[in-house]
């Protein structure tokens, strides 16, 4: 590992200090971290004696990598977890202390311990019924939306520390619009404990519950914490502003020195100043600065390793446009006196950094981007790994229509949106719909769009006219379940105009699918719905996907997005299958059609770390601008799409919760005032654009349009903030 000198001389300082290492993203703080750690294990300290945490599995992503070399040092493994994870296998190892205390129906049993999916799954099946009472008649989104929002507001009560008997009075205090909007508070509340109470009774545990069973019960009994702080007595905490409230009284109880158990021997806790990019998860960015009265020493790291110099001006000249934001200070650029030439000095600096081109229409501007990527890349010799596409919201027109044309330049791709619903993928919809086709007894039967739509992207070469044209022949419903007819029985001159290429590729599909079905139907020819499915679901799709639609000839072959997406859904149905398969089989549900509708309901898929590995070497990526914050990534070039419009300032309808209210800094009684929600959003813009820029080595690319995405005019706040800088130059 390359450190410089004072990267190296924080390595190797005594072991037993506790240190609270702070600085802007970029200055080499998780690099120095990553490096004490390994020097922790060369000094002799035990692998199995460490605990590194980190607020998102993404985050620890460079502990991963650097355990695995190797020239580590042999002697026990480090324990990497986020707090929920070490929550979870503490309440798993010390459950039936506190089951029956806890109020769990079945104390005796083991704990069932749901991801955000299983979670929305059981969350629909006790909010429907209500919806059907007439619920949240005034509220105008899709269901799955309204399932994970009640979700976020038990989340939030656990991570900030109060009862979840508060979110309705407290969502109702801080209200001062339309009343009707407090009966929509009050019945998110009730829903709220409806879930809470079926999740005592049946022993689930979702993530806010398994907090506050830590919380509360755990981490206050002698024995589960003289059990932790002897286990783990070295920690490391990255980017703690991205953690929690109830995290940080964590870590404030691990290295108090007042505590009668075993000390914390040694302590790293970094800071990223001007940062709290997940604060609509819970981030406390200013209780996470306190955090450095815990340790012994305050180190500051400023030197930028990522940023050039144009881009640092760039940063501080934007920060000078959000001088007037509370609590926000404009840097000072350090120039000579002579006022023309530190102008002239400036003005180069920040033109050497931002390239930007003002276009009419939003294609016009994709163009525009896709043109100078393609400069980047074939003429200067860039890196594709080394370009993002950034947007505030990365919609399927603006990523197709942006990938189509990379690839049109010769330009790798490939997209990260993470938290996106699985029916919106069509790699999933494909392989859901294909398993409709293969479970007649389901009773699920496709219509012949989605047929068609699966089809094309089954079989590489397959467009939607000749897909369609196919569906129409084959694909029949008999007797309520759906089946495909042979190509060979299709007229002849339809079976030229579909080419015999495809239908070939299709009749292997299609025989697949049958030999799939004739064996179900010779296992499990009982007609009884209650036994457990001979197949699992899960392995039926990674099967489907591994014999099939991954072989050459077949639409997953060389789509490095398509398989990502397929195991991300094989990964969800084997979760969902450890969940739920029980409860199903004495309903007489079938797993895999109870699934499919889950899907289909708009389920917000959960973070799956494969997401955030699995991808091509060298390709340009296109994510949301918070994604790539949150991946910690540098990259030589950033592209900024749509930088005129509102979604860099807009926070995200939530009618049914409010992270700003839901927070330990805001008073019980206090209204939130359009003052207050101004002031929010600009200081996440300011926190935002600076992110970006220092994890920007060499320059911005602007993405401008006079007309949006729909057709209005752009001339939101991130322009204006641009604008004035290029005015004082």
């Amino acid at each position: 590992m390359i450190l410089s000198d004072h990267q190296r001389a924080f390595v190797e300082r005594p072991i037993e200090r506790k240190f609270f290492l702070e600085g802007p993203a970029g200055t080499g703080k998780t690099t120095a971290s990553v490096g004490r750690m390994l020097h922790l294990l060369e000094s002799g300290v035990p692998g199995d004696s460490v605990l590194v945490l980190a607020p998102q599995r993404t985050l620890a992503s460079p502990y991963y990598e650097a355990l695995r070399r190797a020239t580590v040092r042999a002697g026990g493994q480090v324990t990497i977890l986020t707090v929920g994870g070490l929550a979870q296998q503490t309440v798993d190892l010390f459950w039936p202390l506190i089951a029956e205390e806890a109020g769990f129906g079945h104390p005796e049993e083991p704990p069932i311990f749901l991801t955000l999916e299983t979670a929305q799954y059981y969350m629909a099946q006790l909010v429907r019924p209500l919806l059907d009472q007439g619920y949240f008649e005034s509220v105008v989104i899709d269901r799955n939306r309204l399932y994970s929002q009640i979700i976020d507001n038990l989340n939030k009560a656990a991570v900030v520390g109060f009862p979840a008997t508060e979110i309705g009075a407290r969502l109702k205090a801080a209200w001062s619009g339309d009343q009707s909007q407090r009966r929509i508070y009050d019945e998110a509340q009730r829903c709220a404990l409806r879930f809470r109470a079926y999740c005592l009774a049946h022993n689930l545990l979702d993530f806010s519950l398994q907090l506050e069973l830590f919380r509360d019960y755990l981490w206050s009994m002698p024995l589960c914490r003289h059990h932790l702080q002897e286990t783990y007595t070295h920690l490391i905490v990255d980017n703690v502003e991205e953690d929690t409230p109830v995290a940080h009284d964590l870590l404030r109880d691990w290295l108090s020195l007042e505590n009668q158990s075993p000390c914390c021997q040694s302590a790293l806790l970094i800071c990223d100043h001007e940062a709290g990019y997940r604060r609509f998860l819970g981030a406390d960015p200013e209780d996470a600065l306190a955090l450095g009265e815990m340790c012994d020493e305050r180190i500051a790291f400023t030197e930028s390793f990522v940023a050039s110099p144009d881009v640092q001006s760039l940063a501080e000249q934007l920060t000078c446009s959000f001088d007037q934001l509370p609590g926000v200070t404009a840097a000072t650029t350090g120039t000579p006196q002579d006022e023309k030439s530190e102008a002239r000095s400036l003005r180069q600096k920040i033109l050497a950094a931002l390239t930007y081109e003002q276009r009419r229409y939003h294609p016009e501007m994709l163009t525009w981007v896709a043109d100078e990527i393609a400069e980047l890349v074939h003429t200067e010799g860039a890196l594709p790994s080394e370009i993002v596409v950034l947007a505030p919201f990365l919609s399927d027109a603006l990523r197709f229509s942006l990938m189509n044309r990379l690839e049109q330049r010769g330009i790798p791709t490939r997209s990260h949106r993470p938290s996106r619903a699985l029916r919106e993928e069509p790699a999933a919809r494909c392989l859901l719909t294909l398993a409709a086709i293969a479970h007649p007894d389901w009773g699920v039967c496709p219509d012949r769009f989605e047929v068609a739509y699966a089809l094309m992207q089954a079989i590489e070469g397959m467009d939607l006219v000749r897909a369609q044209l196919l569906a129409e022949i084959v694909y029949r419903v008999r007797d309520g379940a759906p089946a495909l007819s042979s190509f060979d029985q299709i007229k002849t001159e339809m079976q030229e105009r579909l080419t015999f290429v495809l239908g070939g590729r299709y009749e292997r599909l299609r025989v697949w699918i049958e030999d799939y079905v004739s064996q179900e139907g010779e296992e499990g020819g009982d007609g009884s719905k209650s036994k457990r499915e001979r197949v699992p679901f899960d392995h039926f799709l990674s099967r489907l996907f591994g014999e099939i639609l991954s072989q050459e000839g077949y639409g997953f072959h060389v789509d490095y997005d398509a398989a990502e997406v397929a195991a991300t859904l094989i990964e969800s149905v084997q979760k969902f299958r450890w969940v739920a398969e029980d409860d199903l089989i004495e309903e007489g549900k079938s797993l895999g059609r109870e699934y499919l509708e889950m899907v289909r309901d708009g389920v917000i898929a959960a973070q799956y770390i494969l997401d955030w590995q699995l991808q091509p070497e060298d390709a340009v990526l296109l994510a949301p601008a918070y994604t790539f914050l949150m991946n910690n990534r540098p990259v030589d070039y950033q592209f900024w799409l749509n930088v005129g419009g509102r979604g860099w300032w807009e926070r995200l309808y939530q009618p049914l919760t409010h992270p700003y209210v839901l927070n330990r800094h805001w008073p019980k009684d206090e209204v939130w005032s359009d003052t207050d929600e101004v002031e929010t959003r600009q200081n996440a813009l300011y926190r935002l654009t600076l992110g970006l820029l220092r994890r920007c080595r060499r320059g911005i690319y602007l993405g401008l349009s006079e007309l949006g995405e729909q057709g209005y005019e752009q001339k939101g706040p991130l322009l204006q903030a641009i604008q004035r800088v290029l005015r004082r130059l």
